[in-house]
């Protein structure tokens, strides 16, 4: 069986991060080959950036291996409210929450109410972040950096 390969057109977004939500096609986070094994049942993950792209393929690949999920994301509201839709539909736990992890007490809020859910925590993917798009990389300020 030959892969045909799709090409995708360009797209761009004036907000960073960017909302995955208005992207077309929508990108692909679920392998149909994959058959979960229940590895994580009864562990709680957190991921940070966990409403799109990557954080979003992370945490619900941890769902689908019975994890239950926190998510942390910036502002992406619908995003984020799609992951955990999915997540739940998988019978799992979700919590979301929107905030900037530079922020201490925003990341002690979140830690605390995980704690109070779940008393224990298994897994960190910190995954947020941003990029500015650059068309070198030794273009990339120390500040972007």
């Amino acid at each position: 069986m030959s892969e045909q390969r799709q090409t995708l057109p360009a797209q761009h977004q004036d907000q960073r991060p960017g909302h995955e939500s208005e992207m077309q096609p929508k990108p692909e986070f679920v392998s149909a080959d994959y058959r979960p094994a229940a590895k994580l049942e009864g562990k709680v993950a957190l991921v940070t950036g966990g409403d799109s792209g990557i954080g979003r393929a992370v945490a619900v690949a941890f769902a689908r291996e019975k994890a239950d999920v926190v998510l942390v994301y910036l502002d992406e509201n619908e995003d984020a409210a799609k992951t955990r839709e999915i997540i739940e539909s998988l019978g799992r736990q979700c919590l979301a929450f929107a905030g900037d992890v530079a922020d201490a007490g925003f990341c002690r809020q979140v830690v605390d109410t995980l704690r109070q859910k779940w008393g224990r925590l298994a897994v960190l993917v910190n995954n947020a972040g941003e990029q500015p798009p650059q068309a070198r990389l030794e273009d990339i300020s120390e500040e972007q950096w």
